[in-house]
């Protein structure tokens, strides 16, 4: 089952722009397609003066992104790998350098590459059932870039247990812990972003664009680091197949239930 239609959706609320992932049969899952029109989403946001802030949400009331879309995934080889991890270093870049405001609006699970795209975004706004987690490990999928995030974001110790359990976190705890900036009515999580982007639009500019210039170089280094490894990686993992095997397997065990 598939979804028949275009991978995101671009709109406007004033000055705010809205992308939202539309592939919701799949719970809005990553593919190719998806993430090249969003970066190129990104890029027309970037550079159009009228655009002061972006939100980024999903479509439907199930999951803001469920990761990778592993029917997509188990079909790569060695070569396949390495650019798909050039895929993701391209999309976390755009994010990590966007200089406007750039909100999450979680609309329902954000899982795996989308857990680590909602925490490359400035702020967060979710609900009561928008949980996030790092299950790859239950895919078969290497946590590399998603270790390197959490550990910033939470520490090394929390970083351990998320990307070792593959355990996904209510969106209390995810609150808790700072992950989730505003917990909010379902109802109210896109108007609730669109506010909060009002706000931080409203904020200097330049001043703004600069701090998140700050943000950026603190971790560069490591960023940069965390995907040449992603690369090496993934590409031992998906040469020796246990990667796509794993992934089959998955999804047998989803069909099944």
């Amino acid at each position: 089952m598939s979804d028949a239609t275009d991978p995101i959706l671009v709109t406007r609320e004033g000055s705010i722009q809205i992308i939202t992932l539309n592939k919701p049969k799949r719970l809005n899952a990553w593919d190719t397609p998806m993430r090249n029109d969003l970066c190129k989403a990104i890029i027309a946001a970037d550079t159009d003066p009228e655009v002061e802030a972006v939100i980024l949400t999903g479509a439907g009331d199930r999951a803001f992104c469920a990761g990778q879309d592993l029917n997509e995934g188990k079909s790569f080889d060695a070569a396949r790998a390495e650019l798909w991890i050039e895929e993701w270093r391209t999309l976390y870049n755009l994010i990590r350098r966007f200089e406007k405001p750039f909100i999450g609006a979680l609309n329902g699970i954000a899982a795996g590459s989308a857990f680590q795209v909602a925490l490359l975004c400035d702020m967060r706004v979710g609900h009561a059932n928008s949980p996030m987690g790092q299950p790859e490990i239950k895919q078969g999928i290497a946590s590399v870039t998603g270790f390197w995030i959490i550990r910033e974001m939470l520490g090394l110790a929390r970083a351990i247990d998320l990307v070792q359990t593959g355990r996904i976190v209510s969106a209390d705890e995810c609150h808790s812990l700072g992950l989730i900036n505003e917990i909010v009515e379902q109802d109210q999580v896109l108007p609730r972003a669109i506010a909060l982007a009002q706000e931080l639009a409203a904020l200097p500019k330049q001043a703004y664009a600069l701090n998140k210039q700050r943000i950026v170089a603190a971790t560069q280094h490591s960023f940069d680091e965390t995907f040449e490894l992603a690369r090496t990686l993934h590409k031992k993992a998906f040469a020796e197949g246990h990667t796509q095997a794993e992934m089959s397997k998955f999804l047998d065990r989803k069909k099944a239930s």
